[in-house]
């Protein structure tokens, strides 16, 4: 059977026949329908700062829990933020129960004129598929061709949208340059971030990033509701433009633990090619045994270091006879496989030649001559 029962209570102001003859019904009618829709607005406004308070709440509760899940267990922080966890968790509580309340108010608000019908065939189609979700099933090297395609053909542009410095601006370059709304662009700024930061472009880094938090922001919020980033561009700027404090603060913090992370980074990037040319130089130099001259020359005892430093080709030979022999034949094998001394081939007479060869010049010089 059909349930008449929501048809019993619809709130009727100004379509009813019967009113007092010494009462002007026009304005009464008017007067009705005013004070119903401004009951209307509240309740409306009610709403939206609740959905308000309620998507902040739970975005707080969010990186509440991901910030302790970062922090080192023996932190002093950590008990603050399990404590302001705690406190969120009984907001998110109240939320639900005053979200519980809402509906049932609104269930049993009577129906009126202005909310008992809606225009039938009147809607606003948006491409609800995710650009992204092309990229799921592709390869790393896909991906990665991916990438430096589209810098190849937009590098200019991402260059030009990470300089702007006002909203408008950026708003108006990114819907007449839609492509650009993407993850690749996101990543593109970070990189360019980092390498700033390792160049020492400190101002030039922070505006930058700036720029790339603005973009996560967009990709982020295209998530959350599910739809291509593009869709996204207006909704951002206009919200971040008429942000209330607390948003603005969210962004503001975000942004600082962007560039504590870039300046972090980056430093990490300068040690590793730090090393990395030290490995390179240290392989070069590296003698026909694998030895390190370097290593092998800081490791032989004071009298042999003397020999080298002073050039002084006799008294090697008179120290290394000095020395015991299973000693001597030690040091002088590593240096052979250091390249510190290079055996010749026998000449025509028969007699064995080595000659002295120290290939670092740092403590240590050449020496040419040859030792029978």
């Amino acid at each position: 059977m059909v349930d008449y029962s929501k048809w019993k209570d619809i709130e009727i102001s100004d379509d009813e026949d019967e009113t007092h003859p010494n009462i002007d019904t026009p304005s009464l009618f008017r007067w009705r329908h005013q004070a119903r829709v401004e009951r209307m607005e509240e309740r409306k406004r009610e709403k939206e700062e609740f959905e308000q308070k309620k998507s902040e709440t739970f975005r707080k509760i969010s990186e509440t829990k991901r910030k302790i899940a970062e922090t080192d267990p023996s932190s002093p922080n950590l008990e603050s933020l399990k404590k302001a966890l705690s406190e969120l968790e009984k907001t998110e509580k109240e939320i639900l129960k005053k979200e519980e309340e809402l509906r049932k108010k609104e269930k049993q608000t009577p129906w009126n004129v202005d909310t008992i019908s809606a225009p039938g065939f009147t809607k606003t189609v948006i491409n609800t598929k995710p650009a992204r979700s092309s990229d799921e099933n592709l390869t790393e090297e896909e991906k990665e061709a991916k990438m430096k395609k589209f810098i190849k053909e937009n590098e200019k542009l991402l260059k030009q949208f990470g300089m702007l410095r006002k909203y408008d601006d950026s708003k108006k370059f990114l819907l007449d340059h839609n492509q650009l709304v993407c993850e690749e662009t996101a990543n593109y700024l970070v990189i360019w971030c980092i390498n700033l930061e390792m160049e020492e472009k400190h101002n030039l880094m922070e505006h930058v990033a700036h720029q790339t938090i603005c973009m996560q922001y967009i990709l982020e919020l295209s998530k959350q509701l599910d739809v291509d980033p593009r869709a996204c561009v207006s909704s951002f700027f206009s919200k971040i433009q008429l942000a209330e404090k607390t948003y603005k603060d969210s962004f503001d913090d975000e942004l600082e633990q962007f560039k504590s992370r870039i300046k972090k980074r980056a430093a990490e990037k300068i040690q590793e090619a730090i090393r990395e040319q030290e490995e390179e130089e240290r392989k070069a130099r590296l003698g026909p045994g694998g030895l390190d001259p370097v290593e092998v020359y800081e490791e032989l005892p004071d009298e042999l270091k003397k020999c080298f430093d002073a050039q002084d080709v006799p008294m090697l030979q008179e120290t290394i006879a000095k020395m015991p022999e299973q000693e001597a034949v030690y040091y002088m094998k590593r240096c052979v496989d250091a390249g510190l001394w290079v055996p010749q081939k026998k000449d025509e007479e028969g007699e064995g030649r080595m000659k002295e060869k120290v290939e670092e010049p740092s403590g240590t010089t050449s020496v040419t001559d040859d030792v029978d």
